[in-house]
């Protein structure tokens, strides 16, 4: 008989996209969740792959069960049925642990750019050979006869303690999820950990000073800007078409290479695939002719346009993170105003990093903030409040609701940048029925 698997939690990012490869490879998949629709179902709904309400019925003792790790006894029926009936399950990092040994693996970790770099990484290699991988914007794709394998290595409550891929990208270290981690120091003890654990080679951002404290039994290759580096970008050209840049390995030039994404972040994150690639034996020009054809990944600075306004969607919800958006907003739209709509995302995170995300917002030209979005994981949700933000901002600043977000359009020649983890979506998707309301009531 045909094995099950059943997820539980099956429309998180991460869980979505095993679901969706592991349905590529010919398993039979289902899941449950809740009904509230998420980004990351459409992506099932195409596959076929059911999708049904929470209930302990759902739970089987011959099923193989994942399990997201937002859910506990407490707070999901299908945990506390299998707790009780002493019915077996994995949390997703424990599957992928195991399941990526059958694979050359690839890992991507890093504060920020994780999906990002594991979406170009992922686009590149499996257009030269046959690739399993996972990305973390819900995208998997799943190939019974795949040699290799890329994915997300997330560090959250240490979860990549559990991988030991061959081989690693590790994008820059930051403080971040302050509802477990305790400090910066930390947080790159948990990289430092996960760095022992990698056989073949570590691929490190070389100007993250708490990166260049790493130490693995793999080798470490360094890439950045600076001429310290192994991998050197450089020669940038930054344009509204993307970003064209040569790329050194110690003194030797490997070339040219364009990606037609936007912002100095992504040019990092292309040199990182690079510089792997090239030392895990693969042709440069199949790199270099793939990353020309980069579309990106969902939720990250993902465009559209409705009556003529331009509208940018991202998953920022770290000061670094939304720097970095507005960043390649500027290079693809030097000429326009730059309209930043961001959603706190958890109580905890804002008020950690309450400065630093001020001082990241006042990169826009106009600032607009949702009320912060908790996590279930709170239980606390401290003193902060949105309008606290909002006092350290000294850009035009607004508070504004799902209801009413109709100051927006007070701005002419603007590119309106929603952010935020939670369902900032929900402003967005009201402002662009605002929108299409005015076309028609003109009409």
């Amino acid at each position: 008989m045909t094995k099950i698997y059943h997820f539980i939690g099956i429309k998180g990012s991460g869980m979505s996209a095993l679901a969706l490869m592991l349905h590529q490879m010919g398993h039979k998949v289902q899941g449950s969740d809740v009904d509230k629709y998420y980004f990351t179902q459409r992506g099932l709904e195409q596959a076929g792959i059911k999708i049904l309400p929470f209930d302990a019925k759902n739970i089987q003792a011959d099923y193989e069960i994942i399990a997201g790790n937002a859910f506990r006894p407490d707070n999901n029926v299908e945990i506390a049925h299998a707790n009780e009936h002493g019915i077996s399950y994995k949390r997703y990092h424990e599957f992928l642990g195991s399941f990526m040994r059958d694979f050359v693996s690839f890992g991507v970790a890093g504060a920020h750019g994780k999906t990002s770099t594991t979406g170009i990484l992922s686009h590149v290699l499996s257009n030269i050979t046959d690739t399993s991988y996972l990305i973390g914007d819900g995208t998997g794709r799943g190939s019974a006869g795949a040699k290799y394998f890329v994915f997300e290595s997330d560090e959250y409550e240490r979860h990549f303690m559990t991988y030991h891929p061959e081989y690693s990208i590790i994008t820059n270290i930051d403080f971040d999820h302050p509802d477990y981690f305790t400090s910066l120091e930390d947080v790159f003890n948990a990289f430092n950990d996960y760095a022992k654990q990698i056989t073949k080679g570590l691929f490190i951002y070389g100007e993250d000073e708490q990166l260049r404290r790493i130490t693995s039994e793999a080798p470490i290759y360094y890439y950045g800007f600076e001429k310290e580096n192994d991998f050197v970008a450089h020669d940038l050209l930054r344009s509204t078409t993307g970003s064209t840049f040569k790329v050194s390995y110690r003194g030797q030039e490997l070339g040219e290479f364009h990606i037609p994404t936007f912002g100095r972040h992504n040019i990092m994150n292309a040199t990182a695939v690079i510089g792997l690639l090239y030392v895990s034996g693969f042709d440069l020009n199949l790199v270099r002719e793939h990353l020309k054809t980069f579309a990106g990944v969902k939720r990250r600075f993902t465009e559209k346009v409705v009556n003529g306004t331009v509208i940018i969607d991202d998953f920022a919800h770290h000061p670094t993170e939304i720097i970095a958006t507005l960043d390649a907003a500027r290079q693809k739209y030097p000429s326009k105003e730059i309209v930043a709509i961001f959603q706190p995302h958890t109580f905890t995170r804002t008020i950690a990093l309450l400065d630093e995300f001020a001082d990241a917002l006042n990169q826009a030209d106009a600032v607009y903030l949702a009320q912060i979005y908790g996590s279930a994981r709170e239980v606390d949700h401290g003193d902060v409040k949105v309008e606290d933000l909002a006092e350290k901002i000294v850009k035009r600043v607004q508070v504004v609701s799902v209801d009413n977000v109709s100051p927006l359009l007070d701005h002419d020649n603007a590119v309106y940048v929603f952010m935020g983890a939670g369902d900032i979506q929900t402003y967005e998707y009201s402002f662009e029925r605002l929108l299409s309301n005015l076309t028609s009531n003109v009409q």
